[in-house]
Parts: C-alpha cells; sequence; structure tokens
C-alpha cells in the first residue's frame, strides 16, 4: 500500500475512463464530473423519480491490485458506517450505496458507487480561483461551519482523518459541509487506526516519526485540529499555506522543521489577532501541545473570533493562550508527556489536557508533597513538575505521588507480567508507545523511565479530572474518580456514576496515601 512517504498530494491510482452523461446507475442519472481524487470521480447526477440533485462518488475496483482493492473496501466501509449515522447540518451524509453494472466499460463495471449530498463547490475550488493575500468571500462562515461539523464528529468519537479544502463542500444558502469519510475513524479510546493516508501538507509532523502497525497508523483528534490550522490560514489569506514550499512535500518538510525546533511559526502578517492566536495554537508542534485544544474549543474561539452566534455547550477546558504556550515549550524541550491508557483499562479517550506553571510562592499551596513522607527526593522535583502542568485543583503533586505509591511504591522496576504493566506508573508497553513523548529529555520514550510514566500518567489524570467534572460527576469525590478511571476508564467511572467496587480496595489505598500526605503538609 502507498504510504505518504511514496505520494505527492494524496494516493494516485490507475484512473479509467469516465461514465457518459445520462448513465444511470440504480435511480439516479449522472451528469458531468465535478471532481476527482486519487480514488475516484464524482459526478453531478439527479434522481430520476423527481430531479433531486445529488452527488454520485464512483470508486472503480477493476484497475487495481489486491492491497488497493482491499484498501478501498476499508475506506468505503469507514465512509458509509459514518455517513449513515451523521446527523449534522455540518456534514455530507451518503445516501445509498450502489454497485456500476457497465458490462461494455470493463474498467469500470463493478466499480462502487457513494450517492451522496449535492454541492456547488468545494472550498478549493474557492481556493483556486481566490487571489492570495487576504480572506476569502464568506470566509467566518465558512470557518465556523468546519469548526462546527469537526467538533460534532469529535463528540460523536470520530476523527476525520483527511480535513482538507477539497472536503470541506460549499452548497446554495451558504450552507458548509464536511466530506469525504473514507478516512474517518471511530475512536477506540484515545486513538484510531487508518491506512498510511492522508494529504501530505495537512498531516501533523508527529505522523511521520510513528511507526504503522499492523492495524495501520495511529490517528488522533489532535491530527484534525492540526489540518484545522492549517485549512484556517489558507482561508484567511486566499490559499496560502502556513509552511513555505512549492510543493506538498516541500510543505510537509517545513512543518517538520518547524516541530523540531530548527524553523519558527510565521503565520501571515494580516491575520486578525484572535485567529492569529487560534492558528498557532492548532499548530502547536506536537501532539501533546495541542491536547489541551478539542474541536469544541476551537468551534467556540472561531465563533468569538468572527461574531457567530453563541453556542450553548458543555463545561471545557478554557484553551488559553498562555497556557498552550507553556505546554508547547514544554513538548519542544522534551519535557511534556501525553496521557495513555494504563494496564487493563476498559478505554483511554484522548486527553484535553490544560497546563500551567509552579508558583514561585514562599510557601508551598496546598497538595505540595510534605517535606517528611517517604515519596523519594529525587522523584518529588518530577512528580511536581508533572503535576503542575494541569490547572485542575484536584491534580496535585500529593495525588500523583499517592497514586505512583499505590501503583508500584515508587519502584521504577516494579511488574505485574500477567496484565502486561510495568514500571513506576505501570503502563502497558503498548499503550505506552502509542502515546507518549520524550518525557525526560533524552530523546527516547520509555514506559520504564520514571520521568516520561509520571508525565504520562499526571496528564492523564487532569483529562479524567475534566471528563469527570464534564459529567457532573460530584466535586468532592473527584480524586477517588480520578484513581478508579485510572485503573478501569472514564467510561467505566461515568457509566457506574461512582467507583466500580472491583477497584475500591486499590482507591481506599490511594485515599489513606493521600491523607497521609495532606496531613502532613498541613
Amino acid at each position: 500500500m502507498t504510504t505518504p512517504e511514496e505520494q505527492d498530494d494524496e494516493l494516485q491510482v490507475p484512473r479509467p475512463p469516465g461514465l457518459p452523461e445520462g448513465f444511470r446507475i440504480a435511480d439516479w442519472e449522472l451528469g458531468t464530473v465535478i471532481g476527482s481524487g486519487g480514488w475516484g470521480t464524482v459526478y453531478e447526477a439527479r434522481t430520476v423519480a423527481d430531479g433531486t440533485p445529488v452527488a454520485v462518488k464512483v470508486l472503480p475496483t477493476g484497475t487495481l491490485g489486491p492491497g488497493q482493492r482491499a484498501a478501498l473496501g476499508e475506506l468505503v466501509a469507514r465512509e458509509v458506517r459514518f455517513s449513515s449515522g451523521a446527523d449534522h447540518p455540518h456534514l455530507v451524509r451518503t445516501h445509498a450505496v450502489c454497485t456500476v453494472e457497465a458490462p461494455e466499460l470493463p474498467a469500470l463495471d463493478g466499480a462502487v458507487a457513494l450517492v451522496m449530498d449535492r454541492a456547488e463547490a468545494s472550498l478549493k475550488d474557492v481556493l483556486d480561483a481566490a487571489g492570495t493575500g487576504g480572506p476569502i468571500a464568506d470566509a467566518d462562515r465558512v470557518l465556523r461551519g468546519v469548526a462546527a461539523g469537526l467538533a460534532h464528529m469529535h463528540d460523536a468519537g470520530w476523527v476525520h482523518g483527511d480535513l482538507k479544502p477539497a472536503n470541506v463542500l460549499l452548497g446554495p444558502g451558504g450552507r458548509v459541509r464536511l466530506a469525504d469519510f473514507g478516512l474517518a475513524a471511530e475512536l477506540d479510546g484515545t486513538h484510531a487506526h487508518l491506512p498510511p493516508l492522508g494529504t501530505l501538507d495537512h498531516l501533523p509532523p508527529e505522523w511521520w516519526s510513528q511507526r504503522t502497525g499492523t492495524q495501520g497508523a495511529v490517528v488522533r483528534p489532535t491530527a484534525d485540529i492540526w489540518a484545522f490550522g492549517v485549512l484556517a490560514h489558507q482561508v484567511l489569506t486566499g490559499g496560502l499555506h502556513p509552511f513555505p514550499g512549492a510543493t506538498a512535500r516541500a510543505r510537509s518538510l517545513a512543518a517538520q522543521t518547524y516541530a523540531r525546533g530548527a524553523a519558527p511559526l510565521r503565520l501571515d502578517a494580516g491575520l486578525d489577532e484572535d485567529m492569529r492566536r487560534l492558528i498557532a495554537d492548532c499548530l502547536a508542534p506536537h501532539h501533546a501541545a495541542r491536547l489541551p485544544l478539542t474541536a469544541d474549543t476551537v468551534s467556540a474561539r472561531v465563533e468569538g473570533a468572527t461574531g457567530g452566534p453563541p453556542r450553548r455547550r458543555r463545561r471545557l477546558v478554557p484553551a488559553v493562550a498562555a497556557g498552550l504556550a507553556v505546554l508547547a515549550a514544554a513538548a519542544v524541550a522534551g519535557a511534556a508527556a501525553l496521557g495513555g491508557g494504563v494496564g487493563t483499562r476498559d478505554d483511554d479517550r484522548d486527553r484535553d489536557t490544560p497546563t500551567a506553571t509552579a508558583t514561585g510562592t514562599a510557601r508551598p499551596p496546598a497538595g505540595e508533597i510534605p517535606e517528611k513522607s517517604d515519596v523519594p527526593e529525587a522523584l518529588r522535583p518530577v512528580i511536581a513538575r508533572a503535576a503542575h502542568r494541569c490547572t485542575d485543583e484536584e491534580i496535585t503533586p500529593a495525588l500523583l505521588a499517592a497514586m505512583i505509591k499505590a501503583e508500584s511504591n515508587f519502584d521504577a522496576q516494579a511488574s505485574r507480567p500477567q496484565s502486561e504493566e510495568y514500571g513506576i506508573a505501570m503502563w502497558t508497553p503498548s499503550v505506552f508507545r502509542a502515546w507518549a513523548v520524550d518525557g525526560d529529555g533524552d530523546g527516547d520514550k520509555d514506559h520504564m523511565s520514571p520521568p516520561d510514566a509520571i508525565s504520562t500518567m499526571s496528564l492523564y489524570l487532569c483529562w479524567l479530572d475534566q471528563r469527570f467534572k464534564q459529567a457532573g460527576l460530584p466535586k468532592k469525590d473527584l480524586p477517588a474518580l480520578v484513581a478508579a478511571g485510572y485503573r478501569t476508564s472514564d467510561r467505566t467511572v461515568i457509566e457506574e456514576r461512582g467507583v466500580p467496587e472491583r477497584v475500591r480496595p486499590h482507591v481506599d489505598r490511594v485515599l489513606r496515601y493521600l491523607a497521609d500526605y495532606q496531613g502532613e503538609d498541613a
């Protein structure tokens, strides 16, 4: 299968001749071609019965090799599975899946046809026709629509995976819809797996450093956040990409250079300040630095920056620019780590974690590790730095220390082979590899490294804390709920509305240790 390194803009396969105007597929009659991509061709069409306009995407299979045919089948299945349940004004729906019967055209006979909502143009068409340097017409409306559609997808547990101008469709009445869900993936906890496909200059920098396993490449919601930052810059500058280069490959290399800290982020000088900050946050160089910026917060900030109508939404972590800058700087220095599933937990959602720096007060605030405690001296600054990256008051160094004591008794070589849990924070190696970044600046990512494991643990606890607040669980119970979520999952705790009985003994130990640390601190 073609990987991003082997393509330019997107996967290309042999393209057969098109279907003639007037060709009928089931209940729809085709018109002219309105777009094409690596896999197939999109036609304008109408419903024979009543003339309702639709679009039909034809995906040939006859010229594909076995591997490509399998990949195409997977993409079609993804698109249909997501689109059949999509119910949002900013998402295109697939209404039917048909088989092309054209024995006179062997290359197209047996092709898959997807019948979808019709649009007048794609955002790519508009950008291609625009003069660079200023926003396109109705730029604010377009960005609001894209952000709202993306937020709906993420709230439903899906990642788009290929957000770019060609996959934003513009229709009558100012309609804006996200389209092409062939790479859309349903999250399995914190992440999903996709074929190693995508558009080079809209992929986040971390895409290039991760390995593709048997399930495919790991994709997370933060990949869509990065892609939105690229797209927003293009919309507001008439098509200018935020990274220099004459080709998609060159732009992707420039983005990787920026992510390594070897080049600054240079955004267009004409951007509005609010949108400049938002785009910079979306283009934070590392996955960990983009974690605080959920699609919901992006949508809310777009609404605020463009004067859109306020929308009621659940309580969210404020994506404050200063906080993001702190985490971004920490990530560049190798000090940030991202949360991940641990042990045999049921589920691990993506970490929407805020950041904060330690205060410089003379007397440590409540929750600091007391001097007279059993927490090893060498671990105290590591634990404190990790905990201080979270702004939620419940996630303190004392709680983090109590959690680590309950997990491993501060033993960096601890292990539970029967459940595949290892190290000071008892990570499952495969889960850690999928999520962790270098936390101790040694250029590696190791679940047995206390700084890596502890930083990752802290950010995960911060995310759990936010999840349980959003779910309306009692604030007074949050330390216990967080400890339970670390042993099971956010979903399990929320569904049971409290600490599951099977982890109650473990949670009680955490609370006893926490009380000891807080008592000595008092």
